[in-house]
């Protein structure tokens, strides 16, 4: 006894592969790169990431005041790391675990301070903590979640990339880290639970790399 089947027709495939492409147009959008391939963009529920945040016009007039800071290499207790800094608004003293006053956010920050305010959804004069992070080449960041003072924290990318890895907070057991790639002139976010059950880290920078911290204190 023969079984009838039927006839596969235009309008049949047309038809399946408009419910496949529904089926991925419902899947998270895959537009930054990582270390392990690509990884959604909003991995962590409050973290957000824009790379053309600046011109490089913007950028230049930046670096150009960057380069007469007086920066000093972080401390760490008795440490000294090979990163160099200069703090605005507050100085966290990781000796007496309590942050202590600094000069407030010099003026030529504050066109980019009221400019990260609006990407990020907060008022410019929440943003009471600012640092300038100078990574010379081979320069890395260890693993560790912003001090508990800070709530929300942006951070703005200048004249080189580079990786920033993430992973829970407490670390999983085999976890594996994602890496993005935080590009020149780029902004990200981290708020919500990509502030508080994700720790981050930077491995050490191929090249020059200069970044611009914007924190609003803890309510």
């Amino acid at each position: 006894m023969s079984r009838s089947t039927n006839p596969i027709t235009k309008e049949h495939v047309a038809d399946r592969l408009q419910r496949a492409s529904k089926i991925f147009e419902a899947e998270p959008t895959v537009n930054q790169p990582t270390l392990f391939g690509a990884s959604p963009a909003t991995f962590a529920r409050g973290y957000a990431y824009d790379p053309d945040f600046l011109s490089k016009e913007e950028e230049a007039e930046l670096l150009g005041h960057i380069a007469l800071l007086p920066f000093s290499r972080a401390r760490y207790k008795q440490f000294l790391a090979n990163r160099r800094i200069v703090s605005y608004g507050a100085s966290y003293d990781f000796s007496s675990q309590r942050l202590q006053a600094a000069k407030p956010i010099d003026e030529f920050l504050h066109p980019l301070r009221a400019r990260a305010a609006a990407w990020a959804g907060c008022a410019a004069a929440d943003f009471t903590h600012g640092l300038v992070t100078e990574y010379a080449p081979g320069t890395d960041l260890g693993w560790h979640r912003d001090v508990p003072e800070f709530d929300l924290v942006v951070g703005i990318s200048l004249r080189s990339s580079c990786r920033m890895r993430f992973r829970h907070y407490p670390p999983r057991p085999r976890e594996k880290s994602i890496a993005v790639e935080l590009e020149p002139r780029s902004i990200y976010r981290l708020q919500g639970a990509a502030r508080w059950e994700w720790q981050h880290s930077v491995p050490p920078v191929p090249a020059l790399r200069y970044s611009i911290t914007f924190r609003t204190l803890r309510k």
